[in-house]
């Protein structure tokens, strides 16, 4: 059975942001049980030029929403990137999920090698989407929640590789 381009990206990015949500879950836990304002870990960051865990959230958002609307030749919604509490936070993946619900199979598959145009850096990048998906978007998407977990972690968060991964 081939896997089409609708099976190798809305349901990964769903999948992902689902995880997504469930590390945010434990930092709350973790942040409530041990007396810590949220806005440490909302603010805590890997390194001084790295994005704070918000700005991983919005990065994991931007980078599923912005994908898949690329595949599905639509235009995604705009999320300004605003959130500083971690409601806001679940918040910006629960919209995120929402808006790939939206998406039917029919706007992406059969459409494998629609350009995708896009601006990196100041340049025009083209891709076909299938390439754009495998080369860019899916890695784009995986660095922001594996960074995201990275900071939780970082910052004394009990998650691992299972919480990560979650139930198959």
């Amino acid at each position: 059975m081939a896997l089409s381009l609708y099976d190798l990206s809305i349901p990964v990015f769903l999948r992902g942001l689902h995880q997504l949500s469930h590390l945010l879950d434990k930092g709350l836990a973790h942040a409530t049980a041990a007396g810590i304002d949220t806005a440490t870990l909302v603010n805590a960051r890997l390194a001084p030029d790295m994005y704070t865990l918000a700005g991983q959230v919005q990065g994991a958002s931007d980078a599923s929403k912005l994908g898949s609307a690329r595949l599905a030749g639509v235009t995604a919604p705009s999320f300004p990137d605003t959130e500083t509490t971690y409601a806001e936070l679940q918040a910006r993946v629960a919209k995120t999920i929402d808006y790939l619900n939206t998406l039917e199979r029919a706007q992406v598959d059969g459409f494998e090698n629609r350009a995708v145009v896009m601006k990196s850096r100041g340049n025009e990048v083209q891709f076909t989407a299938q390439r754009y998906l495998l080369q860019f978007a899916l890695p784009n998407f995986f660095f922001h929640v594996t960074t995201a977990y990275d900071v939780l972690r970082h910052s004394g968060v009990p998650i691992g590789k299972m919480d990560y991964l979650g139930k198959f």
